[in-house]
């Protein structure tokens, strides 16, 4: 399979299987368009029409695409699919936790999946030694990994920053005993980020997500304080303290867009104009039923941001003052294993959230529904069935994925919004389909542009 189109003046063919990526001239495009499905005669006749080519121009042309498939460049076989039953099913050990320190919160963010933070439940916050179980499950249950990883989710975990930092403490004083390194991340609207969370987090925190939409009239909107009043104000202070105060080590903004603003690209520059550099924005997932759920329909607006960003970014780099946009990031030559691009993020089988009571769900957006309690700490994984659910899903397991030419990007795409959209975490959420092939064009666009930028500079040297 191979996919084409065009973009920011460039001519793009991904080759899906191989993941090459070829930048060409008009001809060579309408060429590789033809190349399986025309005999060279009616090819080089239509080059010669289209694009003036004369007939030994044009077989040269069909001659080096042929030693392009030939190299396995271009129309490549996908071997893959044979093979993607069974990478999820060697995986029998679990290398992170998402732990749900606080089913509580300090905000009353409209879009909350978790309903305030409490995931249909009543308020409860983890205690140290639910957290201390956790972290020997997560070492029991790791074979032979040595990196670990723990998420600190909530709700809003600094509602009970004490236990996050006993659990820190636990796990740093049995990690060289069991021969584990733990890479522990924070999740925070920031409302209550003082001195000691800075200083702590930007000691022993991996990564740090903050939680901000962007500009302040689109982030109040959604991001409530209690008393009904805006956010941003409050946090922005914190946010840009931290940061200035964590040097070279991981973070991100993490916001939100919704139909309140498909403009979404201008909440991004906002936050990189106000000097933060690691940045998402992810698209609200909803039903249907909310005023600010995305739609159909919005599709066309929302391409258009993406590709709009895409190109500012490439601008901003040239400038001097780049940004990184975490849907944008592609390494193409050291990107993620085989196995990894057909299994995904692993939900389910290597990735678990664990609640206030030590209850486990395949991950955070399953909390609270209890047909997907998978088991508990104390009794470990119970439900094996609905576990063998997620082991059965990967880039190669929906028709729909089988079919798409960015599913060795997406992995197969995100359990949860497949479940929320569709009911079965075999099913598919379209829109989010849609928005993410979008992005991996614009991803893979700037790749483009950066190696002919280099490749011009080469020539010009």
């Amino acid at each position: 399979m191979i996919h084409q189109y065009k973009l920011n003046g460039y001519n793009i063919v991904l080759d899906v299987p191989s993941g090459s990526i070829h930048a060409v001239d008009d001809a060579a495009y309408d060429a590789i368009a033809l190349f399986e499905t025309h005999g060279a005669d009616e090819i080089a006749a239509y080059l010669a029409e289209k694009h003036g080519l004369e007939r030994e121009e044009a077989l040269e042309l069909l001659g080096d695409i042929r030693s392009l498939k030939e190299s396995g460049e271009l129309f490549s076989e996908d071997t893959f699919g044979d093979i993607s039953g069974a990478v999820k099913a060697r995986r029998h050990t679990i290398k992170a936790l998402c732990l749900h320190v606080s089913h509580a919160c300090n905000l009353t963010c409209g879009y909350c999946f978790a309903g305030e933070g409490q995931y249909r439940g009543e308020r409860a916050l983890m205690s140290l030694e639910t957290g201390k179980k956790a972290i020997d499950f997560l070492v029991a249950m790791s074979g032979a990994r040595r990196n670990l990883e723990v998420d600190f989710f909530g709700g809003e975990p600094l509602l009970n920053w004490d236990i996050v930092k006993g659990i820190v403490a636990y796990a740093r004083s049995i990690e060289k005993e069991h021969g584990k390194n733990f890479r522990f991340t924070l999740t925070t609207n920031g409302v209550l980020i003082d001195d000691d969370v800075i200083d702590f987090t930007n000691r022993e925190m991996h990564n740090v997500v903050l939680s901000l939409d962007g500009r302040r009239e689109v982030h109040d909107r959604m991001r409530k304080t209690p008393a009904g009043g805006g956010s941003y104000d409050l946090i922005l202070p914190k946010f840009k303290r931290l940061v200035e105060k964590r040097g070279n080590r991981g973070y991100y903004i993490r916001g939100t867009y919704t139909r309140y603003n498909l403009d979404f690209t201008e909440d991004i520059l906002h936050l990189a104009d106000l000097g933060f550099t690691e940045l998402s924005m992810e698209p609200v997932v909803s039903g249907p039923e909310p005023d600010y759920a995305l739609r159909e329909e919005d599709l066309p607006a929302l391409f258009e941001q993406y590709e709009k960003l895409a190109v500012e970014m490439l601008r901003r780099e040239k400038e001097g003052r780049p940004f990184t946009f975490y849907h944008y990031i592609l390494d193409l030559d050291r990107g993620p294993c085989v196995h990894k691009r057909i299994a995904g993020c692993g939900v389910g089988t290597e990735y678990l959230a664990v609640t206030p009571a030590g209850e486990l769900y395949p991950c955070h957006q399953f909390v609270g529904d209890e047909s997907y309690r998978l088991g508990s700490l104390d009794k470990g994984i119970t439900n094996t069935e609905r576990q063998a659910e997620f082991a059965a899903v990967n880039a190669y397991s929906r028709e729909e994925c089988r079919k798409c030419w960015a599913r060795l990007y997406c992995s197969g795409g995100c359990a949860a919004n497949a479940y929320h959209a569709s009911g079965r975490v075999e099913g598919v959420y379209p829109l989010g389909c849609e928005l993410f092939k979008k992005r991996m064009e614009c991803a893979i666009m700037m790749q483009v542009a950066k190696a002919v930028s280099a490749q011009d500079a080469d020539n010009d040297a």
